[in-house]
């Protein structure tokens, strides 16, 4: 008496990237059954090998399902915002308003009270004691060599309604990209693309000073984009996703085309962000099981590449790409090039004039504002510029300056008397 067994693979992949063990002999999803000439079979035996082959698939199922991206904690966003909070507190506890003003808001707070609401209505320092602390200025850049301010500048701001806007954009923002990527390319992208949007700012805007981390905030923004893009292959709903992260950058950056709003850090920073997405956060292509993720005694059956070609060209255009961009800035920069000079149009990226506001700099103090993701933040930000917008004139700021009984630290802002938070 002997009997045989027939094994039948139903439903056969061309591609099959399943991690089997290595003394299986079946797929999961094979049948077997056992035909014999008696009508009798070895039936105990055969159901056990079944039963067997069953669990073989099922832990080999399981193990596609183990994705090999670590889980960060994050901690560096915490400590960023943190860091720009103390910085905010010793701004404030420097420029002393009561010293020079006797019309401080909140004045029970002594010498953290803010300045006069005619001066800064979102409640912060002087133009002066940000000037002071590392504001962004080109000419201090330039003439005095004072490079730092590039990367100073995103660490200050203008107010605790600015603080308060950019503090809850990089906690919503920057806490999911630091747990999916780690603090180390996180770090890294923020600061490098903070660096990128002040230095657009200073090719374009010569004539004030300039505090926030917009720049910086843009560059994630604009890394998730890139970060979308390169990594296609592992997404599900992707077209939503594009299609929403798009409605989001585009409100962004619509916002900064608004009066007091300088939208060219937002654009520097939005553009190296979206570069170094190409670079920093690049993973694994669909499909592809690492060899360190593999228990003992199972093997890859069929391996794909771990990333598709795309995905280096991509790499290599934007590394050149940021190379180029950031090595001719800086030529231009150090040359005391203003690009508004040789583009007739350029200045509409940063203020569109329309019958209710002007964008002349000789009539408004203009501020570079960057608007939360979340949309109850960034109306908040924009009611607050818009009421105002009354009292950001030069006339205003000019009669304020001359009641301080420190004159000379006001000079400089006299003779440019712009003033551009992000």
């Amino acid at each position: 008496m002997d009997s045989s067994i027939e094994i039948k693979v139903t439903n056969p992949k061309k591609v099959d990237n399943v991690v089997h063990p290595a003394a299986a002999s079946s797929s999961p999803q094979s049948s077997v059954s056992s035909p014999s000439r008696d009508g009798r079979g070895k039936g105990p035996q055969l159901e056990e090998e079944r039963s067997q082959n069953n669990r073989r698939g099922q832990q080999g199922r399981r193990l596609v399902n183990v994705t090999p991206f670590k889980n960060w904690v994050s901690w560096l966003i915490p400590a960023f915002v943190l860091a720009n909070v103390v910085i905010f507190l010793i701004s404030m506890f420097i420029n002393n308003c009561p010293k020079n003003s006797t019309s401080c808001v909140a004045g029970f707070l002594g010498r953290f009270s803010f300045q006069p609401m005619k001066e800064n209505p979102l409640l912060g320092p002087s133009a002066a004691t940000l000037e002071v602390m590392g504001a962004l200025d080109v000419i201090k850049i330039v003439h005095e060599h004072q490079a730092w301010r590039m990367v100073s500048c995103i660490w200050l701001h203008a107010g605790v309604f600015h603080i308060l806007a950019n503090m809850l954009s990089l906690v919503f923002i920057g806490v999911r990209l630091e747990q999916e990527f780690g603090f180390v390319r996180i770090g890294l992208l923020y600061l490098i693309a903070g660096f990128g949007g002040s230095l657009m700012s200073s090719l374009f805007i010569q004539t004030g000073i300039s505090v926030g981390a917009s720049g910086a905030l843009f560059g994630l923004l604009g890394s998730m984009l890139s970060e979308l893009i390169t990594n296609w292959t592992i997404y599900a709903n992707k077209l939503a996703a594009l299609l929403t992260l798009i409605f989001i950058i585009v409100i962004n950056l619509a916002m900064g085309v608004l009066p007091h709003v300088d939208n060219f850090a937002h654009i520097g920073g939005f553009l190296s962000g979206f570069l170094l997405g190409f670079v920093f956060l690049i993973r694994p292509q669909f499909g592809y099981v690492s060899k360190k993720h593999v228990p003992p005694g199972y093997i890859v059956a069929s391996s794909k590449p771990k990333h598709k070609p795309y995905q280096y060209v991509l790499w290599l255009v934007s590394l050149m790409l940021l190379i180029v961009g950031f090595t001719g800035g800086i030529i231009l920069l150090l040359q005391g090039v203003n690009v508004n000079d040789h583009c007739s149009w350029c200045h509409y990226l940063s203020c569109v004039p329309t019958a209710l506001w002007s964008c002349r700099s000789q009539q408004q103090v203009y501020c570079e504002v960057s608007f939360a993701v979340p949309l109850f933040t960034y109306v908040f930000s924009f009611l607050v510029t818009a009421h105002s917008r009354p009292d950001y004139s030069n006339a205003n700021i000019v009669s304020q300056i001359r009641e301080s009984t420190e004159l000379n630290m006001y000079k400089q802002w006299e003779k440019r008397q712009l003033l551009f938070i992000g």
